[in-house]
């Protein structure tokens, strides 16, 4: 436990996740934009350096949880970036959601100054941030994966090895898919059923045990009756994801016309203010073209 871990982004995810590494008892070095999610987690024990060099500097393994690709290119490679405080040996673990294709430029920037990297994007939301539950799909070299994993797992219920360099943003791209897809499954069938003079709550009660029943829908259709939109993760960020996977599915020749239409419906509610909304609001684009509204 005698490893130092420095946690960069301290979002709807990072925070949690840097209070799990606490709790666990590892050294933790923390930095964000954000001053007052900084002070909390100093107040917890962590201590905090005044830039992504100076995290580096003092640490075994460095921690990014961004936004996106070119947040994470600033952090790692840009002016008083990790690339520049890192020694050799060190390891940065990206467990933001970027393009596979990004992963592998920065992996090879970052080799070059004799630092590993693996990227180990996330699912499970903010819920399973707080309670340590996420899962994990990691890319990199199987060795810098394995002196990791105990570090991963403790912010985490399950983090799994998917290949080399890019792959762990490929499996959390297929990931995305099938959420995206299930959520707008969800508020198709409970559009209908309201629509159908059927109360959306007694068949979603009546459908979660069968085949049709998944993690998505347990999370999702009771936001969706309660009018409760508040972001676990949000319509842009979704977005966001799903330019990456039609990006990276156009490079390798991949058509995804589901993928692409869920894409354009999330599209369309960002139009109404909906962007920093959960991604449940998908049932708002139902309703608006049945003209109701989903409720218990």
């Amino acid at each position: 436990m005698d490893m130092k871990i420095g946690l960069i982004g301290l979002g709807i995810m990072g925070k949690p996740m840097a209070k799990n590494l606490v709790k666990a008892g590892y050294d933790l070095v923390v930095r964000d934009i954000n001053q007052p999610a900084v002070d909390e987690l100093v107040a917890l024990g962590a201590s905090s350096a005044e830039s992504n060099a100076a995290v580096a500097a003092q640490v075994d393994i460095v921690i990014t949880m961004l936004p996106n690709s070119p947040h994470v290119k600033e952090v790692l490679l840009g002016q008083n970036g990790v690339i520049e405080g890192a020694k050799p040996g060190t390891v940065v673990i990206d467990m933001s959601s970027i393009a596979p294709l990004s992963s592998r430029e920065f992996y090879a920037a970052l080799e070059a100054k004799g630092v590993d990297m693996l990227d180990a994007p996330v699912s499970g939301g903010e819920p399973k941030a707080i309670d340590g539950t996420m899962s994990v799909m990691v890319g990199g070299k199987k060795e810098i994966f394995d002196r990791c994993y105990d570090v991963m797992k403790s912010m985490a219920g399950s983090v799994v090895y998917v290949g080399e360099i890019g792959a762990g943003n490929i499996a959390k791209l297929c990931n995305q898919v099938v959420v995206a897809i299930n959520i707008s499954a969800v508020a198709e069938a409970l559009t209908l059923a309201q629509k159908a003079g059927v109360s959306p709550d007694l068949v979603y009660q009546a459908i979660r045990g069968g085949l049709a029943g998944s993690t998505v829908m347990d999370a999702k259709a009771p936001m969706m009756m309660d009018r409760n939109f508040n972001p676990g993760f949000r319509i842009d960020l979704h977005i966001k994801d799903l330019n990456n996977v039609m990006e990276t599915s156009h490079g390798v020749g991949v058509p995804m016309p589901i993928t692409a239409q869920v894409m354009e419906m999330m599209q369309t509610i960002k139009l109404d203010g909906c962007g920093v909304e959960d991604h449940s609001s998908l049932v708002k684009y139902y309703e608006k073209l049945a003209n109701l509204e989903v409720t218990r």
